[in-house]
């Protein structure tokens, strides 16, 4: 019960000027969820907090962190959305911002590794410059297809720093044999709701509930060296280019034989057994593929799945 107090009193704190509600009804409202649904405690506060983000107008970047502090952070311990954290990162690369809403768009870089950022139009905030040191504070993860990122919102604090970082290198190579195509991979479909990019399972997100979805493509691929197995994976981009299955000519396929199943199905057939080298930076244990090489060789995938699926 303690844990369930004190994330309703951080909720509370993020809503008190916007909306009348009290720390008892916003507990209740996360104990229906974790003790009578049986929703993990994480999902209750984001279930809830959505709730009355609804009910405020508001945006979920127009919340203050809550909590008295942010956790300082390098770039290589960003494990998880949605979290209010601070950074001290080098402005690697700036890119071209492909919407309104977006002020700037680019790399931030410290000695572990990089991050993308989005700063927002709306926040207000000035702009900040490649090759500049920043310290940056109460900014919010974000995560899509297995790759976190950082946003600006109104309440960040830019800090110039003197400072230099020397960025480091967050990529990695592995080599191996196809020997697993995971569940999850193929056509599958995400929410729509904006910011949103969780999969849905059985037509359902675990934050915004039933929803029709948006097609995808992806794959979750092992890779066994003959010692080691590495997990990788494919986003839609490199999933086109890796098995040759376009978006489009995958939802023909499932249109065709009622089952997106076959989609996978048809993946399995064409690159299972056969030697790959993956690159591209990492994330927790997996490799996500910027670059995929086949190599000479074969194997018998089957004999080796076991091993895989042990990981």
């Amino acid at each position: 019960m303690t844990d369930l107090r004190t994330q309703a009193e951080e909720i509370h704190e993020q809503f008190s000027d916007q909306l009348d509600i009290t720390v008892e009804t916003v507990q209740e409202r996360l104990d229906t969820l974790v003790n009578e649904y049986k929703v993990p405690l994480d999902e209750a506060r984001r279930s809830v907090t959505s709730t009355y983000l609804d009910e405020a107008g508001m945006e979920r970047e127009d919340l203050s962190s809550g909590g008295g502090g942010n956790e300082r952070k390098q770039i290589s311990d960003v494990d998880a959305p949605e979290e209010w954290i601070d950074l001290t990162a080098k402005v690697v690369e700036l890119w071209d911002a492909n919407s309104d809403a977006v002020a700037q768009v680019g790399l931030l870089g410290d000695p572990t590794g990089t991050i993308k950022f989005t700063k927002w139009s709306k926040s207000d905030l000035q702009d900040l410059e490649e090759g500049q040191v920043y310290d940056l504070r109460n900014v919010v993860t974000d995560e899509y297809q297995g790759r976190f990122s950082v946003k600006l919102n109104r309440t960040t604090v830019i800090e110039e720093s003197d400072e230099d970082i020397e960025v480091g290198d967050d990529d990695a190579t592995v080599e191996g044999a196809l020997v697993d195509i995971q569940s999850g991979s193929g056509l599958i479909k995400r929410c729509p709701e904006e910011d949103c990019t969780r999969v849905l399972q059985n037509g359902r997100c675990s934050e915004h509930g039933e929803a029709e979805g948006e097609f995808d493509l992806r794959i979750k691929g092992v890779l066994d060296d003959g010692d080691d197995v590495h997990e990788v994976i494919f986003d839609k981009e490199a999933t086109e280019e890796f098995t040759g299955i376009t978006l489009e000519e995958a939802k023909e396929m499932a249109m065709d034989a009622l089952d997106t199943t076959v989609v996978a199905d048809q993946m399995r057939k064409e690159t299972l057994g056969k030697y790959y080298r993956v690159s591209g930076p990492t994330f927790r244990r997996y490799v996500l593929a910027d670059s995929v090489e086949e190599l000479d060789g074969a194997v018998d995938a089957e004999a080796t799945l076991i091993k895989a699926r042990s990981i």
